[in-house]
């Protein structure tokens, strides 16, 4: 089983990126996904939740507005859709998989992605 994260890069304060998680050796489409960053000298920390279905989301206070998560479960991805990004945004970012939503925003993850750096310049 692996969680595949991509799209990250190095961009200038308010622009955007797209991240995207492809699972393989599994399906993960009855299971909650999310996102979570570790910056340098930082711990890992949530950013974002979503629902098996897309039914439901849950963001960090520090990026609510600025990022949407979303899932095409046809293609067992994951995506973070990122927008007006800030200095304070750059981290190295993971993908996650557990068993719902909550348990994901919990931190009670079953698989973890191999993250993808993102750089956001001044």
């Amino acid at each position: 089983v692996q969680l595949q994260a991509s799209g990250g890069g190095l961009v200038q304060a308010g622009g955007s990126l797209r991240l995207s998680c492809a699972a393989s050796g599994r399906t993960f489409s009855s299971n909650g996904m999310g996102w979570f960053r570790q910056a340098p000298g930082k711990e890992r920390e949530f950013v974002a939740a979503i629902s098996w279905s897309a039914g439901s989301t849950y963001y960090a206070d520090s990026v609510k507005g600025r990022f949407t998560i979303s899932r095409d479960n046809a293609k067992n991805t994951v995506y973070l859709q990122m927008n007006s990004l800030k200095p304070d945004d750059t981290a190295v970012y993971y993908c996650a998989a557990g068993p719902s939503r909550s348990t994901v925003l919990q931190g009670r993850v079953d698989y973890w992605g191999q993250g993808t750096q993102v750089t956001v310049s001044s």
